[in-house]
């Protein structure tokens, strides 16, 4: 391909996606960017070790420096954005000017629609960019197209997913594996439904279900924001029912709603000891390092159901996929499923297989695709398609 790359921001995500563009795009250059360029030379050492090339050239970014990034994007083909969710915009505007492509991993619909608002500037500069390009939303949005791809139609679709401490410890059974404040949001902010064919905003932590995993019994379920993003308004017309919900173990629910139903996630100011502080602010510091100190290898849930007919015969199929962190490169199942799909995509790109603009992730790529090429990497996934 002989394609240059760019990882902003040199964290777990950025790093298991240097590490599939290394092994798999066949880049001439992947430059792995960072504001602390000690992070960017770890990091694009560690691939470059697993990989036997020296293929990652770590450098020093302020990503909210536009002077700065536009100089370093202009001898760079696709940039991937790892760097919090709202940062995506920012960078997408210097990428266009830099007529530089760009892949995102997503976090909030709203910060989305405001990169998804540039595509005109961005095939006017001859680029395309595709925000959300992660694992929720992405990559389980990726599941849900797959029916919509294979089925002759489809009334609904129920996603799930979740990434979970493979030994959880009570209270909250849960392992950090991504940045707190996109936690909330997913936590706090309104999910996008298709019910009955009509947009709905439901409120998160709600809804409530039991699901059956197979590898570790009964689960919970419930309601977040951000995993379905475009996509109900896309496939709005082509399937009645689209809804998504998180994983976890039982009782989780329950105790995060404590904080939700008693402010504890609020940004209105609230005055302490003659102090101004945001609950929510606060909140970040407090349980970021508190779920920080709890170190354990994690596993992937994703499921997706998709109710429709084929061949005549009503059917209800089931796509699972489970995967746990790999011994061998030490990639989290999180930085795996999140990191490796974003590769995907930006693969995709480099390859001239995408339309210019600003595009919906679940337009850019066929999601019958992106599941063929996480099983070449080695994730499972089992379809019950009877």
């Amino acid at each position: 391909m002989n394609k240059t790359f760019a990882v902003l921001g040199a964290g777990m995500q950025g790093t298991a996606a240097a590490y599939d563009l290394a092994k798999f795009a066949k880049p001439a250059k992947i430059h792995m960017a960072d504001v602390s360029f000690e992070q960017a030379k770890q990091n694009a050492w560690r691939v470059n070790d697993l990989v036997g090339s020296a293929i990652c050239v770590p450098k020093e970014i302020n990503a909210l420096d536009p002077a700065s990034l536009g100089n370093f994007l202009e001898e760079v083909d696709v940039v991937l954005s790892c760097v919090p969710y709202w940062m995506h915009p920012k960078v997408a505007k210097v990428a266009i000017g830099s007529h530089c492509s760009m892949v995102d991993l997503g976090g909030n619909t709203e910060v989305t629609l405001r990169t998804l608002a540039m595509t005109e500037e961005a095939k006017q500069a001859g680029v395309t960019l595709v925000p959300d390009t992660g694992l929720a939303p992405g990559l389980v949005n990726n599941v849900g197209q797959y029916f919509l791809e294979n089925l002759d139609s489809v009334e609904t679709i129920r996603l799930y997913c979740g990434v979970l401490p493979q030994n959880p410890k009570p209270p909250f059974n849960y392992k950090l594996t991504f940045n707190i404040e996109g936690l909330v949001a997913e936590y706090e902010d309104q999910a996008v439904t298709l019910t009955n064919g009509e947009i709905r905003l439901v409120n998160t932590l709600e809804e409530l279900e039991e699901i059956t995993i197979d590898q570790l019994g009964k689960m919970e379920a419930f309601t977040t924001s951000g995993g379905t993003s475009t996509a109900p308004y896309t496939f709005q017309g082509q399937v009645a029912n689209y809804a998504y919900k998180t994983i976890r173990f039982p009782g989780h629910c329950e105790r995060m709603k404590i904080f939700k139903d008693f402010g504890f996630w609020s940004l209105n100011d609230v005055e302490i000891d003659g102090k101004s502080i945001k609950p929510r602010h606060l909140w970040h510091k407090l349980m970021g390092d508190g779920l920080a100190q709890f170190v354990d290898k994690d596993l992937a849930v994703v499921r997706g159901v998709g109710i429709g007919k084929k061949d005549g015969n009503d059917v209800q199929w089931q796509i699972d996929i489970f995967d746990k962190e790999d011994e061998l490169t030490g990639f989290t199942s999180m930085e795996r499923l999140t990191g490796f799909s974003c590769a995907i995509y930006a693969s995709e790109i480099a390859q001239g297989l995408t339309d210019k603009g600003c595009l919906k992730y679940e337009n850019a790529m066929k999601g019958t695709k992106l599941l063929s090429e996480l099983e070449k990497r080695g994730v499972g996934i089992t379809y019950k398609l009877g």
